[in-house]
Formats: C-alpha cells, sequence, structure tokens
C-alpha cells in the first residue's frame, strides 16, 4: 500500500513529485469524456518512467493469439484497445535544452486532479541544466461538453532569464502498446496535414483523424506568432520561437480532436476536424473550463454520495465516481466499459462479465434508464456473435456462450481457464437483464430484447450440465468459477447455482411475455424455435441439479475437493501475499485461497434464496481465507458483512475498495485503475452501509453510519423519481426531490413520500 498522494475531499494531489511511483499517478490521474482519454502523462519531454496512453472509444486490434502450443477452439486473436494519437505532446527548448522534469533539478512540484471540475492541474518550478530557471503551470480537460476534443493550457513564466524559446507543439502516430506481441506497430498512415494525422488500424480498418490548433498568449495578450509545420510519418508539428521575458507569462493554447470513423464518414475527415476546431478555439479556454465544471456539476448533482467525518472515505468515492463518469455515458450502444476505462491497456481494454455483474446496479441508480438499457442492447446485438461461438465448442441448437473477453462479440481471450472454463459469465448477463427489468419495470424488454438472449444462454446451460449416474443428479465439469485462483474444476458450486436459476427465470419470461405481449411473444418463440420439449427439459435439470456441500459445517463447497485442501486463514502467509506475485501458478491452485468470492458471490446475487444463519456460516468460513486479489472482491464482502451486522469488517472491506487505486493496495495500478469494480465501490455504500434493496416494486433501506462517520447522503434515481437518502446519527431522512408520490421501507417500516 502506498500513500503519497494527499486527502482532499474533491480533489487527488500530489504535492511533491514521486517518480518512481509516476506511472502509478498518471494512472490515477487519467481524463475522459466517454468518447476519448489519456493518463496523466506530462505534455512537456519527459525521459524518465513513465507510460503515455490516449485512447479512443471503440478502436482496438486483433492482436495474434500467441500460445506454446495450440488447442482447437482458441480464439485466432487476442483483442486490445489501441494506443493512439499522441495529441498532448508539447517539445520546449531554452537555450538549446529541452524540458525535461526527469533531467532538471525541481524546486517545487504540484499536481492536482480537480474532480469537482473535471480537469488536470500542474504547477512546478524547475531549474534546467544550463540554469535557466522557469515555472510551470498546465491545465488539461477532455471536453465532456464537446466530447471528441480535448485543450491545454501551457504557461512558463521565466524566473532569471529573458530569451527566446522554441517551442514544437507535436501530434505523434508513431506509437505502440505496452503489450505488443514483438513491439508491432498497429497504425498506418492515411495522410499527415501541417496540423494533423489520419491513421488507420491494421486488420480492422479504423480510421482516426488527430488534429490541433494551437494559440500563443503573451502577457495575457493573444499575438500572432507564426508557426514553422513539419511533417513526416504519423507525425505533424508545429514549430514556434516566442520572446520570452523573465517574470511574464507565456501560454501556449492547445486544443485538439480525436474524429474516428466510427462516428463520422471518412469522406468529411478534414472538414469535420476543421470546423470542430474552430468551433472550440472561438468558445476559448476559459469558456471550455467553464462548460467542463457545468457539465461536471449536472453529473455530481446526481451521482455525489457525501460524507461528513471522514475526508479519505469521502475521496475514495468521489474518485469511484468520477473515474466511472469519465469511461462510459450510455450514449451509444456499440460500447461498454473495459477493466481499465481510459487509464491503461491492461485486460485489453475489452468487455467482461464485469459490467453485467458490478456496473449496471451504478448505472440503474445514477443514471438514466437508457444508459443502462444500453449496455444490454450490446449484448443482444452481439446474440449471433454468442450462438457461433458456442457452436466452435460444440453446442448446437442456437445455444449461445457469450465471451468471456470480446469488442465485438467475438471471444477474444487466449487463457483457457478464462475462455472455455468461466461460463459463468453467461449468468451474469442474465441476471443483469433481470436486474434491469426489475428496477425499472421496462418489463417491455423481456419480449423485445430480454427472451432472444435468454433461451440462448438457457441452452447452453441445459447442454453444458452432465447426468451422473452415481449422483443421480446433473454436475457440470471442467469449469472456472470468479475465482480464478481455481481452474478446471468439477460443480463449482456458484456457476452450477447461476445455470439453475437461469433456467428457472428463462421459463419464467417465458411465461411472463405471453401472458402479457402475446402478439410479440409468438413471433420471438417461433423465431427462437423454442420448443416445449426444452421446458421439460429445463425443470428436470432445475430438479436435479447438484450442489456441493459439507453438512459438517452447514456451508456450501466453492466445489467438489475443496475440502481435500488444507484449510488456514490468509493471517498464516501475510509475508508472502499478494500470493499471485509471489506463488508459483501450481501452488496457489492448490491452496485454499481464495481470489474472490464464488459461493458468497452467489449469495449475494440471491440473498433472498437462503437464511440469515447459512449466509453467516458460509461467511464465516470463507471470509478468513479470501486474499482479494480481484478488485472485485472486496465489495461483495462489504455488502454482505454490512447485511450480517459485521460494521467494522463492512468498513474495512469499503476502505479497501473505495481506495483501490488511490494507495495501489494490489501493487498493480500503474497498469491503470480498476474501473469496473469502481462500481462495486458505490455498492458497497449504497447496499451495504444503506442497505438497500427492491421488493415487491418498493425501496427498502436498512441503513447504518459507519463509526468513522458523522453523516451520509446519497441520491438515487428509481423510475420516475430520485431521492435522496441522509443517514444521521439521529436518524434517516429521505427526500422525494422529483417524480410521484411514492412508498419506501426503513428498516421495515412503511414511509409515503409526497410527490414533487
Amino acid at each position: 500500500m502506498k500513500q503519497y498522494l494527499k486527502i482532499d475531499e474533491w480533489k487527488v494531489i500530489e504535492d511533491q513529485f514521486h517518480p518512481a511511483y509516476n506511472e502509478i499517478t498518471e494512472s490515477v490521474f487519467s481524463l475522459g469524456n466517454g468518447r476519448m482519454g489519456q493518463r496523466g502523462s506530462f505534455e512537456e519531454t519527459y525521459t524518465g518512467k513513465t507510460l503515455q496512453g490516449n485512447y479512443v472509444a471503440g478502436v482496438y486490434y486483433p492482436d495474434k493469439t500467441r500460445v506454446g502450443w495450440w488447442k482447437n477452439g482458441y480464439p485466432e486473436y487476442f483483442a486490445k484497445v489501441l494506443n493512439a494519437a499522441n495529441w498532448n505532446g508539447l517539445s520546449i527548448q531554452i537555450g538549446g535544452v529541452e524540458v525535461d522534469l526527469h533531467t532538471s533539478e525541481i524546486h517545487s512540484f504540484y499536481r492536482e486532479l480537480n474532480m469537482k471540475e473535471g480537469y488536470l492541474l500542474r504547477t512546478c518550478e524547475i531549474t534546467l541544466a544550463n540554469g535557466k530557471r522557469l515555472a510551470i503551470e498546465s491545465i488539461r480537460l477532455n471536453s465532456m461538453a464537446d466530447d471528441e476534443s480535448g485543450v491545454i493550457s501551457y504557461t512558463i513564466t521565466p524566473l532569471n532569464f529573458t530569451e527566446e524559446i522554441q517551442v514544437k507543439a507535436f501530434i505523434d502516430g508513431d506509437i505502440k502498446n505496452k503489450d505488443s506481441n514483438y513491439d508491432e506497430k498497429f497504425w498506418e498512415e492515411v495522410k499527415v496535414g501541417s496540423n494533423f494525422i489520419w491513421s488507420k488500424t491494421k486488420k480492422t480498418g479504423f480510421e482516426v483523424i488527430t488534429a490541433q490548433q494551437i494559440e500563443i498568449i503573451a502577457n495575457g495578450v493573444a499575438i500572432d506568432a507564426k508557426a514553422i509545420s513539419t511533417t513526416k510519418e504519423k507525425y505533424s508539428e508545429l514549430a514556434y520561437t516566442l520572446a520570452a521575458k523573465q517574470g511574464e507569462k507565456l501560454t501556449i493554447i492547445k486544443y485538439a480532436v480525436n474524429i474516428s470513423s466510427e462516428n463520422h464518414p471518412t469522406s468529411s475527415f478534414e472538414k469535420v476536424a476543421t470546423d470542430y476546431l474552430a468551433r472550440i478555439s472561438a468558445k476559448g479556454f476559459e469558456q471550455m473550463l467553464q462548460e467542463q465544471a457545468a457539465a461536471w456539476d449536472k453529473k455530481w448533482s446526481i451521482n455525489d454520495i457525501i460524507i461528513s467525518g471522514d475526508a479519505s472515505a469521502q475521496q475514495g468515492i468521489r474518485f469511484n465516481i468520477f473515474q466511472m463518469n469519465q469511461t462510459y455515458t450510455g450514449e451509444d450502444d456499440r460500447l461498454n466499459i473495459g477493466p481499465k476505462g481510459f487509464t491503461g491497456e491492461k485486460y485489453g481494454g475489452s468487455t467482461y462479465w464485469d459490467t453485467e455483474a458490478y456496473c449496471i446496479p451504478f448505472y440503474l441508480g445514477t443514471a438514466p434508464a437508457k444508459v443502462a438499457k444500453n449496455l444490454l442492447i450490446y449484448r443482444w446485438k452481439q446474440l449471433g456473435r454468442a450462438i457461433e461461438n458456442a457452436e466452435k465448442l460444440g453446442f448446437n441448437k442456437g445455444a449461445a456462450l457469450y465471451p468471456m473477453v470480446t469488442m465485438n462479440g467475438e471471444e477474444c481471450h487466449n487463457e483457457w481457464e478464462i475462455t472455455f472454463e468461466e461460463i459463468h459469465r453467461n449468468g451474469a448477463i442474465a441476471y443483469a437483464i433481470m436486474d434491469y427489468v426489475n428496477y425499472t419495470d421496462d418489463r417491455q424488454h423481456l419480449v423485445e430484447y430480454g427472451w432472444e438472449v435468454l433461451v440462448g444462454i438457457a441452452r447452453f446451460w441445459a447442454q453444458r450440465v452432465n447426468w451422473s449416474e452415481d449422483k443421480q443428479k446433473y454436475v457440470m465439469l471442467g469449469v472456472t468459477g470468479p475465482n480464478e485462483y481455481e481452474n478446471n474444476v468439477n460443480n463449482n458450486w456458484y456457476t452450477n447455482y447461476i445455470a439453475t436459476w437461469c433456467l428457472k427465470y428463462t421459463l419464467e419470461v417465458y411465461e411472463e411475455i405471453q401472458k402479457n405481449y402475446p402478439a410479440e411473444a409468438a413471433s420471438k418463440i417461433v423465431s427462437t424455435a423454442f420448443r416445449k420439449e426444452e421446458i421439460t427439459q429445463f425443470n428436470h435439470i432445475i430438479e436435479n441439479m447438484y450442489f456441493p456441500r459439507d453438512e459438517k459445517r452447514g456451508v456450501y463447497l466453492q466445489q467438489d475437493g475443496f475440502l481435500d485442501k488444507v484449510i488456514a486463514p490468509v493471517d498464516t502467509i501475510a509475508a508472502e501475499r499478494p500470493i499471485n506475485q509471489k506463488w508459483s501458478w501450481d501452488r496457489i491452485l492448490r491452496s485454499c485461497y481464495i481470489k474472490q468470492a464464488d459461493v458468497l458471490q452467489g449469495m449475494y446475487f440471491f440473498e433472498d434464496d437462503f437464511s440469515i444463519e447459512e449466509l453467516e456460516r458460509n461467511y464465516n468460513f470463507y471470509e478468513p481465507i479470501t486474499v482479494h486479489e480481484s478488485s472485485l472482491s472486496p465489495c461483495v464482502h462489504s455488502i454482505l458483512a454490512a447485511k450480517l451486522g459485521k460494521e467494522d469488517k463492512s468498513y474495512e472491506f469499503y476502505t479497501r475498495a473505495a481506495r483501490l487505486d488511490l494507495d495501489d493496495y494490489n501493487n498493480d495500478t500503474e497498469d491503470g485503475c480498476h474501473i469496473t469494480s469502481m462500481a462495486g465501490t458505490w455498492m458497497s455504500i449504497i447496499q451495504g452501509f444503506g442497505g438497500m434493496r427492491l421488493k415487491n416494486h418498493a425501496l427498502h433501506f436498512n441503513p447504518f453510519l459507519p463509526k468513522q462517520w458523522n453523516e451520509f447522503s446519497f441520491k438515487i434515481n428509481f423510475r420516475e423519481n430520485q431521492l435522496n437518502i441522509a443517514v444521521k446519527k439521529s436518524g434517516v431522512e429521505i427526500t422525494n426531490l422529483s417524480g410521484p408520490a411514492l412508498t419506501v421501507y426503513v428498516h421495515g417500516e412503511a414511509r409515503k413520500l409526497n410527490g414533487k
């Protein structure tokens, strides 16, 4: 754990430079607006440890899967989000010496991510190798108002000299990904102009034009500085020689746009880029900064969670909410949420089950219903590919296996145990449909989109199980559950349970759509070729599924043979953690230690199926042997601990989840922030401390106030209503901010809220 970043309720602050942690800071200080994003790297040259990263939503590359040996069914490629053209580049020379914080003497340094207003600020005072001393101030944002653009205000103040300086504002498209095979580069040049580069991805053929426009301000007055344009392959530069006077500010304003073929025809690329630059430069930097603050104010008015008495916790939750809102806006159903968002390249930037299991609840509670709906439509559009994916593995008759990792609906992960064994992702997708429909009451979604997805998934489960003559039960062999520290196991309890639930839910939806939407249902049932024999088949599996259990302890087992392992709490291996960085994979697989919850994940999803006593027994057994080396793990434990009245433990898990990246708990933030798990942090407060549940179309709250806090409050969008829930030492206050009258329940007691 690293605690070098300062605590502030609305900012993340680095008040002195930590070069050893620079890549961590770059991840934490990342910016985005749903369409484009970038890591928080310096604008000027930096020859120290850094990971430059600029990303354009929806642009990816199918890097060839490389394994030492091949198995039938392996994906042909491992897709990855591409590091795109570096638009924020500045090269500055004074007296022939490059401005470079790695080689300069640093007198003062301050870096700030302003979450309230959505910008990155940096100030520093340095002396170059030639003795020139200067102050730098940089402000950068990715515009929420104009979401294909960004802007930088970069100010130099000479402190002990007056002379000309050389400034090169450039766009560099000759870049590569950190993890590319053999350092392969993925972009080809289409065209380079005096202020733009136009690139095209190999294989996938995505095209992006990145363009810049420069404004120079000397001592507060705009000047007509002449630029010398230089171009070469994948590179465009505007060079200026500027008079810099001691004590006077010299500011370079850099407007930039990323125009993608996903959103604009390439025939008009140059015009779109030119017009876009003209529009945002006419506004000017100050107006763009004001519009950014206004856009974020609107988001915070809906999304903010206010905590009194614990600045660290306040910073943590706001950081998580901020990154979620930077990553996905819900405007485009072709886009999804990569585990690292716009903050890094790990996990390829692809879609995982994280979206359905963790992100959907966040967007249901904090955004219009269409945002979550678009995430479901994303999967519906890829149903054909999911069926093809199942066919490649030997399944038939419309069975659908959604990919564990995908960009376009095809499986693109090159680890066997993830690609072929972690089939539980199918269950999370079905669960998200139920979650969305129940929360929004958009029941028509079931017949329009949901049925087709559900029946495809149900067919997969029905074909994936085996009938065991020995057990006289259905079993599920050779799977990996959410706990990836146990691979290729038989009868993973979570997978068996969610498969059974999927079959039940599919049959329930079958009955509902026939009753409520008979004409549409008839058409959908015909188009999916659903047969009455399948109802019988599904019911037989439901009634006869095998679930491993230890009767002596009264707990469900992770999988067959789990108790053959030596069971010892994680406290006994404290010096050897994290085990994923200190142990061999073989040793991890043979140990009892759990990366993230399996049994507890299932009990979290389906808590009404289990008594509080069952939950407590399973929690008490599994929590002490869980190492939480998945970012998705702490939030589930936090919510369950809250339900069990283990308030201190719930708070401990919340803190770990909320500050996972800010404090680098897992020693991996340099690769990017854990974006999808950030939604789980929100869940820890709303469902954990707030105790929010939806039962019979009504919201129920069972809140508690952590002893570290004076009070906390949060807002919830629920159908036509927006509610504010304040949990104080004096009690719980719920206000209907907008929408019709409704009844909510607090600790089981009904409260009628007047309409607004």
